[in-house]
């Protein structure tokens, strides 16, 4: 089994998110694949990538195979993958630009989904995504929370729509015992 492990959190020591995802990711075993957003952010998604995405793969030229030579990599790390497990801290009540920027690179027609007479269907099916949610005040689910909603509907966008959202929410009243209870989902995962 290969899991990847997208951790979205600018914070390194002291992300709960990425505890999160080291749990999930300790909890899954197998091999993983580690892409730290916050680390190397991927870049915005440009006009030029644009242009190359909807050039027949044998008319693109070196420079536009250079272009999007970060969403090609995104793209094979999300195909290779059973499992993705996403740490998300919730950021003024939506997510990480750099997990925006990964998903706007992520998200290819004709690779990643399609369009027919039916709408969009996507192209990653029988995958499963674990999302590991921080937040300081945001409660996960509720009405201010536009990050979970967004990100459960995009994964599914692809294809990707068994997915499991474990939350460690607003931390700034009770971390204590939200990290306990995200801990115990983590602990009765399968593998």
């Amino acid at each position: 089994m290969t899991t990847l492990r997208i951790d979205a959190s600018a914070r390194h020591d002291d992300s709960i998110s990425r505890k999160l995802t080291d749990r999930i990711t300790r909890r899954l075993g197998g091999d993983v694949i580690h892409r730290d957003l916050a680390k190397t952010s991927p870049p915005l998604l440009t006009e030029g990538m644009i242009g190359s995405y909807f050039t027949p793969p044998a008319d693109r030229t070196a420079e536009q195979k250079a272009l999007i030579g970060a969403s090609d990599a995104i793209v094979a790390e999300l195909q290779k993958a059973d499992t993705i497990v996403i740490g998300m801290p919730i950021y003024n009540f939506g997510v990480p630009a750099a997990l925006k920027a990964w998903a706007d690179l992520a998200a290819r027609v004709g690779v990643t989904f399609q369009y027919s007479a039916d709408g969009p269907k996507g192209l990653l099916e029988g995958k499963r995504a674990i999302i590991a949610v921080a937040s300081g005040g945001t409660e996960s689910g509720s009405e201010i929370d536009w990050a979970t909603p967004w990100l459960t509907f995009f994964l599914g966008f692809i294809g990707i729509t068994d997915v499991k959202v474990i939350t460690a929410d607003q931390l700034n009243v009770e971390a204590e015992t939200k990290i306990e209870a995200a801990y115990s989902d983590i602990d009765t995962l399968a593998a």
